[in-house]
């Protein structure tokens, strides 16, 4: 068995285990084909913790455990760092285009990314983008949220979920995610997904790329997926151009934990930064109106 294959064979027996680790984090000594296990950490009922910095476009900080990054063993200050500072004097935020000062601190709440990325929305929109696992615990405490911000959120903004593409794990949730979206069942089936790894003890994962493509096919025919349409989605050119996209958003956002939300290509911020699940939603409609107002 190659050092990939038994990667995703130990992610796949041990998975459950780990859901009760605090947060998804890289491990940055790894390639690109290892798999990447959840760091330990404190319990997610810790979220009232004071928040932490956010999340800088060079590397995923350590935060409340609500979400963990790859340096989560050294720990975190709640002051903004001097690399942290050099991010807001390069992105050079006009008071105008800052949030109210006393309710949210560039450099601790939110980050400007730089240099910020393109978008992929129309004009007068504003992008949301949520960078999750369907691996991860804190991705599923956060996802009631933003279903219910979904339904109310103001119509200039465009939310996309983006698959984070790191290990085998990632990279197979993230194909089983882009068949249920080009099937037109991501909307009802997403959520299900989520309750079915983290309730009903089923990661969606085998030992190998086959026997995690056979348990995904399953869920998708228990809930009414056609089999044949399924596998000719799941190896399709829509599913792998968005394979290709995802990956190259996890590299541009230079993604080390999740969830990560990134707004309009040029600020990421995640719930231990903001705070909460409820000032994370508050803070994603301020800053899209501080875009929209551009």
């Amino acid at each position: 068995m190659s050092t990939p294959t038994l990667r995703l064979a130990i992610v796949g027996l041990t998975f459950l285990g780990a859901l009760g680790a605090a947060g998804c984090a890289r491990e940055p000594a790894e390639t690109a084909e290892v798999a990447d296990e959840p760091a330990s950490g404190a319990d997610a009922a810790a979220e009232a913790a004071a928040p932490a910095p956010a999340v800088a476009s060079a590397s995923d900080k350590p935060v409340a455990p609500v979400q963990e990054s790859a340096d989560a063993a050294t720990g975190a200050e709640d002051a903004p760092s001097k690399s942290d500072a050099s991010l807001e004097r390069l992105a050079q935020l006009p008071a105008q285009d800052q949030l109210p000062a006393g309710k949210w601190q560039v450099g601790k709440n939110y980050k400007p990314i730089v240099p910020a990325q393109p978008t992929n929305v129309g004009p007068g929109k504003v992008e949301v983008i949520e960078v999750f696992w369907y691996g991860c615990n804190h991705c599923y405490a956060l996802d009631p949220f933003l279903e219910s911000w979904k339904a109310n959120k103001p119509a200039y903004v465009e939310f996309v979920r983006l698959p984070v593409m790191w290990g085998p794990a990632h990279k197979s949730h993230a194909r089983f995610y882009y068949t249920l979206q080009a099937l037109g069942r991501d909307k009802d089936l997403h959520a299900k997904a989520f309750d079915t790894i983290h309730r009903g003890n089923n990661p969606l994962l085998g030992n190998d790329e086959e026997s995690s493509y056979r348990a995904q096919l399953a869920f998708a025919k228990a809930n009414g997926v056609d089999e044949k349409k399924f596998a000719e989605t799941y190896r399709s050119m829509f599913v792998d151009t968005k394979l290709r996209q995802a990956e190259d958003l996890t590299k541009r956002y230079r993604v080390e934990g999740v969830p990560l939300m990134v707004v309009n290509g040029k600020y990421s911020t995640d719930v231990g930064s903001a705070g909460g699940h409820s000032q994370l939603i508050t803070l994603l409609n301020d800053l899209a109106a501080s875009e929209k107002r551009r």
